[in-house]
């Protein structure tokens, strides 16, 4: 085994352990495209480097956000926002009437294009005396930063952003656009690995778990979704991204999710025989 391999594959174990991600052979290139600069920055090789945040705890932190994932845009796909706005928002109106509150989980937030694409659907369809929340987690402190501020640069406002929720919502801040205060305070910001126990995060009517399960092992993606199932309120909805599937679930696990089509939009459910379970008992996934 080479140098290089070895180091990727230091790289890629420690990836792994910390966040449940994988970077399979063949990435190489992306790792070290992301850690380099961090390199650089600490005045040592990238071989050196990788050796350093296998002991050094600030600055294996450091890494590990620059090997986070964070591709996302505005109204990322549409469909699944066409199908919040017609179907899912008018039916959880008529289920939250009591409490007239709202609770929506954006599981991998990034930088936080999706929650704040919520937030202006929620500012614009939510009848009067109605509140919200929005709860944004990622495992990059740097995204969540970002996502606290609400500043984008005009790159990322051309993807995705029409013109009109440009005018409406954003203020022009030096060679930035800040999102309107009262969209960022309908956004709770939190750190959270997915791979990690979800702690004292509540239920949730909608969660956007969208175009992040497959960065992980089969084994480790499983365990989200069974571990997600009480995180969905009854009569809530989950949203996984279009290339990814629950079909290759263990039997028990199949059966906990009800899938139902909205349109071009597959949507999960708690199945109604368990909605009043807490939780799904752990399962042996080795070899599901």
């Amino acid at each position: 085994m080479s140098t290089a391999s070895e180091t990727f594959a230091a790289v890629s174990a420690l990836v792994r352990r910390e966040t449940g991600m994988i970077y399979d052979p063949g990435k190489e290139y992306l790792v070290e495209a992301r850690l380099k600069p961090l390199a650089d920055k600490a005045g040592c090789s990238f071989e050196d480097y990788v050796q350093r945040i296998m002991t050094d705890p600030i600055e294996r932190r450091r890494a590990m956000d620059a090997l986070t994932i964070n591709e996302t845009s505005w109204f990322r796909d549409h469909a699944p926002y066409q199908a919040f706005t017609d179907t899912m928002l008018p039916a959880l109106l008529k289920a939250r009437s009591a409490t007239r509150h709202l609770r929506i989980w954006s599981a991998a937030a990034s930088s936080g294009q999706e929650a704040y694409s919520i937030a202006m659907l929620l500012d614009q369809h939510l009848p009067p005396g109605w509140t919200s929340e929005i709860v944004a987690t990622d495992i990059s402190s740097t995204m969540l930063d970002r996502v606290r501020a609400g500043r984008y640069s005009q790159v990322e406002m051309n993807r995705g952003l029409p013109a009109t929720l440009l005018v409406r919502y954003f203020t022009r801040v030096h060679n930035e656009w800040e999102i309107a205060q009262h969209l960022r305070d309908m956004v709770t910001v939190r750190a959270q690995n997915l791979a990690a126990p979800f702690l004292g995060l509540g239920t949730f009517d909608v969660v956007l778990l969208r175009n992040v399960l497959i960065y992980f092992d089969k084994e480790t993606r499983h365990d989200i979704l069974r571990r997600m199932l009480p995180m969905v309120a009854p009569e809530g909805y989950l949203l996984i991204g279009s290339s990814e599937t629950t079909l290759d679930l263990p039997p028990v696990l199949a059966a906990a999710w009800q899938r139902e089509q909205i349109g071009r939009v597959q949507v999960h459910r708690v199945a109604s025989a368990l909605a009043e379970r807490p939780v799904v008992p752990a399962i042996s996934l080795t070899g599901a």
